[in-house]
């Protein structure tokens, strides 16, 4: 059975064909600057090189469309026709209250999502988009949505709440929800293979951080708190969204130059960040070579982004009182140790330190490292998150009819001697180039 899976992001669409008897990737890639001008796919195939082509992809479904080309095409396909695939996995950004797990998409499902999108305007618009223009592609099989939100539904009600009037909770379903969890249900699962404990006897503090940020706090192998809140917008400084701050200040500018309430959404989720405080970046890359070259925004942007980032972990590390282990993750959280050292730096009393050399050693997207300082009590891991394998299962368990939320169910990634063959092939690749990487994997113990 042949399972596709789309991740459908503001500006790029991650995909996985899947095949679930031989529980291998059959293909994967990502077509980046989707909408942006000068789009390409990394398209990636067990045994074979690496493609990439650049071809312009204006919307989504031009984006659907040449991962369509490129899964039946003679030169870099691996099945004869879409018709082999049975069904297909979305990643959708917000459930709000009206989903607390993954649900097989109808015509309701749908219009629930669209009804929601002004609560994640960057992510459920392009979401419904990748929904839609693979329906009309596969329209005779199961598409499932696989909740970023489901993860935190664990939340107990006093970390959930805001302190506003409980009619708008109550009438218009305010609350903290959170995000990001597919990726964070990954992380801990494997954490908890790493740590050679049960999966619910672990507490940890994962920073998924990429263009959007957020801290989850994990207590007994189950979310009880996270930075983002009722939209991604709340928490950490991210790319391009503010996070935290005083709510007052949009008000205030609105009555200043005459914002409207849409202009103001706008500002804060994309002009806001990283974007705002430099004025023109947005990747850690670019920001880290400016503040490197001396640009003075820069450096302020890194150290407002690490500073707001350092005080999550310790409040988080306060909020469980025993943190078993430190997880970054996510594009920025596996491939920067400057971001990593300068968020984690000043933490030693709390128990928490880097290893300079490992971490620095740290910079890859295809195995799970360990970069624990030598006095730190808690063990600090870099995890590649692999969102798209956690909605593989759940869309199989779903046709299968076996699906249940994730404290009654055990995914295939929680058993020690897991494979992921595509970045094990990878991984030989990067380590023949940089032998070191051998030194920093975190492999566990196979039982």
């Amino acid at each position: 059975m042949n399972i596709l899976v789309l991740n459908s992001g503001s500006s790029s669409l991650k995909y996985i064909l899947y095949r679930w008897e031989e529980r291998t990737s059959l293909a994967k890639g990502i077509v980046e600057r989707v909408t942006q001008g000068g789009s390409s796919i990394l398209h990636e195939v067990i045994g074979r090189d690496r493609v990439e082509i650049t071809r312009d992809c204006p919307t989504h479904k031009e984006a659907v469309d040449l991962i369509m080309e490129m899964l039946t095409g003679d030169d870099h396909g691996v099945i004869d026709t879409i018709d082999s695939i049975k069904a297909v996995g979305h990643r959708v950004v917000h459930g709000g209250e009206s989903f607390n797990k993954s649900v097989i998409i109808d015509d309701k499902a749908l219009g629930t999502f669209k009804e929601l999108s002004d609560l994640a305007p960057l992510h459920n618009p392009p979401n419904i988009i990748g929904i839609e223009a693979a329906k009309k592609v596969l329209p005779d099989i199961p598409h499932v949505a696989i909740m970023d939100t489901a993860w935190h539904q664990t939340m107990p009600d006093y970390a959930y709440t805001y302190a506003l009037p409980y009619e708008w909770y109550t009438e218009h379903h305010i609350r903290r929800y959170g995000f990001h969890g597919t990726s964070l249900l990954y992380c801990a699962k494997r954490a908890a293979v790493l740590l050679h404990k049960d999966p619910f006897k672990v507490n940890l503090i994962i920073a998924h951080i990429g263009n959007g940020v957020s801290f989850n706090a994990v207590k007994d192998g189950v979310s009880v708190d996270t930075s983002m809140g009722f939209t991604p917008l709340e928490g950490a400084v991210m790319g391009t969204r503010s996070g935290d701050h005083d709510p007052a200040i949009g008000l205030y500018v609105m009555e200043k130059e005459g914002l409207t309430a849409q202009e103001m959404n706008t500002s804060l989720n994309k002009k806001s960040g990283l974007l705002g405080i430099t004025g023109q970046y947005i990747d850690r890359r670019d920001i880290l070579k400016a503040a490197r070259e001396g640009d003075k925004r820069a450096r302020l942007a890194l150290a407002i982004e690490t500073y707001r980032g350092r005080k999550y972990i310790g409040a988080y590390a306060a909020a469980l009182g025993h943190v078993d282990a430190l997880i970054y993750t996510a594009g920025v959280g596996e491939l920067s140790p400057d971001i990593r050292w300068k968020m984690t730096d000043g933490m030693q009393e709390l128990g928490i330190s880097l290893d300079p050399v490992l971490n620095e050693t740290s910079v890859t997207r295809n195995a799970e490292t360990e970069i624990t300082g030598k006095d730190s009590r808690t063990r600090v891991f870099v995890i590649p998150t692999d969102e798209e394998f956690v909605m593989v299962e759940d869309t199989v368990a779903l046709l299968e009819g076996c699906y249940d939320i994730h404290t009654s169910f055990t995914y295939s990634f929680q058993s020690p001697d897991y494979e992921n063959r595509l970045r094990e092939e990878a991984f030989e690749r990067e380590a023949q180039e940089k032998p070191d990487l051998r030194q920093v994997r975190a492999l566990p113990a196979v039982t």
